[in-house]
């Protein structure tokens, strides 16, 4: 049977529309830091892969009316705004339209939805500067290629549940990550750790040990999609791990190991090829960072998370 798992195009071929996607969700992000209760590692500003897209949780309508949900809605292309009494915004995405005109017309239909929301339109974590609301160069949008990396972000969704299912320490969901334009999830010792700068992101993402097994579509640094893993604090000799499967590596300009997707793809069995890759990125940080050995086991399923 051939794999589910899709082949992509390399990352020339469908960058500018991965860009745009990106852009997209940065807008569903900045509504969660504006709305959301504040949570730990900021959780409350990740967004999630719904069997529709990519989709902020349940935030609080501004003037008090009840609650409302952001998506980008991947199947119909549209960008959606719902409020809990049943009225809905959506706007249209597709081939020439900016991410500024959307990211207008959006704010505007949930001011209409919720009462008045205000982001700061900065874009984070990506290498250009324009303000969302303002942005005319991101308008590349091609949907055979948007409905592709939905099919892959899907696959990818389901292996690092499983993965994580059985973890009983501190642990996140699956996170879709507007700034980084990743899905995550991080698995937490329980111990503190000094951040590694002062920078706002980092003292507040970073101040707790922690092992992130995630993928991304590829960007600018790293043409190509792949699975990530890496721990923080890092011990010395941490990159001297041996992952599997074989394909694994660390690669010393990310400071992370990687497996490719073309590594996954042409694998006998993908989801299983994942799940091989995220168990030994954990035994080995649990080792070398010296984890409560406890934690290890339960990731593997022991004790079972139903008895």
């Amino acid at each position: 049977m051939p794999s589910s798992w899709p082949a992509l195009p390399p990352f020339e071929a469908w960058g500018a529309t991965i860009d745009t996607v990106h852009a997209h969700t940065q807008v569903l992000g900045k509504l969660a830091v504006a709305l959301a209760p504040p949570q730990p590692q900021f959780q409350h500003v990740a967004l999630h892969l719904t069997a529709r897209g990519w989709e902020t949780a349940l935030l609080p309508a501004p003037d008090g009316s009840g609650a409302l949900v952001a998506a980008l809605d991947l199947r119909n292309h549209e960008a959606v705004a719902e409020h809990t009494d049943g009225r809905a915004v959506r706007v249209p995405l597709g081939p020439d339209r900016p991410v500024g005109e959307v990211t207008r017309e959006l704010l505007e239909g949930i001011r209409g939805l919720a009462g008045d929301v205000r982001i700061d339109p900065t874009p984070q974590e990506v290498t250009w500067t324009v303000p969302l609301d303002a942005d005319d160069e991101h308008r590349t949008y091609d949907p055979a290629h948007v409905a592709t990396h939905f099919a892959a972000a899907t696959r990818v969704a389901l292996a690092l549940a499983e993965f994580r299912a059985p973890f009983r320490g501190r642990q996140t969901p699956v996170n879709a990550w507007w700034g980084s334009f990743d899905l995550a999830v991080n698995l937490f010792s329980g111990q503190p750790a000094a951040p590694p700068s002062d920078d706002y992101l980092m003292r507040n993402a970073m101040d707790s040990q922690e092992v992130a097994i995630g993928w991304w579509p590829g960007d600018a640094r790293y043409p190509r999609a792949a699975f990530y893993a890496y721990a923080h604090p890092a011990p010395p000799g941490f990159e001297n791990g041996e992952l599997e499967p074989t394909p694994a590596r660390w690669e010393p300009a990310l400071g992370e190991y990687l497996l490719d997707w073309e590594d996954v793809v042409a694998s006998d069995d993908p989801h299983a090829c994942v799940l091989a890759f995220a168990r030994s990125a954990l035994r080995h940080s649990c080792s070398v960072c010296d984890w409560d050995p406890s934690l290890l086991a339960s990731a593997e399923g022991s004790p079972p998370p139903i008895r």
